[in-house]
């Protein structure tokens, strides 16, 4: 497989196929993430992912799974990423679910009927990094989009039929705004109702404009209190219909995986009990992104 720089995937895609169709982010500009720094953005040329296929197809030929890479692969052109769905699918018949990354940008681009085609064709489920529902957050991270625009595009997700996987970030916001960012977020959660909320606390990375920021005092995290507050808001604040929360990422002090509505309560009783020390939380050198 030709694998160029840093290849992320979801913890969920751990057993899946890595093609990687593009590399870099076409958005780039989150001042917290550090993972396509200096990248430019570029499809790679359709020789080398057919070459990836076929690879895969020898190697690995009763895989189930298989996540296209980088950042926002859902962006290329569409009579193209359908003739990559096809070709995928051809070499590859086994397979029962595709995943791929997506963004507002790549979303605003994709029609229903696209999304639908793509369902056809084994799209089984999209991750959409929502970071915040409050507007001035997303401002201030430089995310492109508003927590409004978010629930459009994801309820298009949900009406193709392909499942939804949403990532939103504890302390983002800082000690100032975290309950709103916490609240607003859950609201905008609520609305877009997604299959999957993977909550993660906000690791400064070297080298971002978040780091920056916090080395000129313009920015500082929460403590490990008010994170736990936070995290407690955006519960209560988020209603799914059968959804999973999960906080349960290695940046999270409190690993905590619920149904909700079914298991919320049991959650905000463990972060009160977590906030009085009688749970014990994860050490730091256990922390990481």
């Amino acid at each position: 497989m030709h694998y160029e720089g840093n290849i992320i995937r979801p913890p969920s895609e751990a057993r899946s196929i890595i093609l990687q169709a593009t590399v870099g982010c076409s958005h780039n500009r989150c001042t917290f993430c550090p993972t396509y720094t200096g990248v430019r953005f570029r499809i790679k040329d359709e020789a080398t992912l057919s070459a990836d296929i076929r690879y895969a197809a020898q190697a690995f030929p009763g895989a189930r799974r298989l996540f296209i890479t980088d950042g926002d692969a859902l962006i290329i052109p569409f009579k193209r990423l359908r003739q990559l769905f096809l070709e995928i699918n051809e070499q590859l018949p086994r397979l029962t679910r595709i995943g791929i990354y997506a963004s507002a940008k790549s979303l605003r681009r994709r029609s229903l009927e696209e999304l639908n085609q793509l369902r056809e064709q084994k799209l089984g489920i999209i991750y959409y990094g929502l970071e915040s529902g409050d507007d001035v957050t997303l401002a201030a991270i430089d995310k492109g989009t508003t927590g409004e625009e978010s629930i459009a595009l994801c309820r298009k997700v949900k009406a193709a039929g392909i499942k939804l996987s949403t990532t939103v970030m504890i302390g983002i916001a800082g000690p100032e705004r975290s309950l709103i960012h916490a609240r607003k977020t859950g609201e905008v959660l609520s609305a877009i109702d997604p299959d999957y909320v993977g909550a993660l606390i906000t690791m400064i990375a070297p080298g971002t404009r978040l780091e920056a920021a916090e080395r000129q005092g313009q920015f500082a995290l929460p403590d490990q209190r008010g994170l736990l507050l936070e995290l407690k808001e955006m519960i209560t604040w988020t209603n799914l219909s059968k959804g999973m929360f999960m906080a349960n990422h290695a940046s999270n002090y409190l690993p905590i995986k619920i149904h909700s509505p079914a298991q919320r309560e049991a959650a905000l009783s463990m972060i009160d009990a977590a906030l009085s020390g009688a749970v014990p939380l994860r050490e730091e050198w256990m922390r990481g992104l």
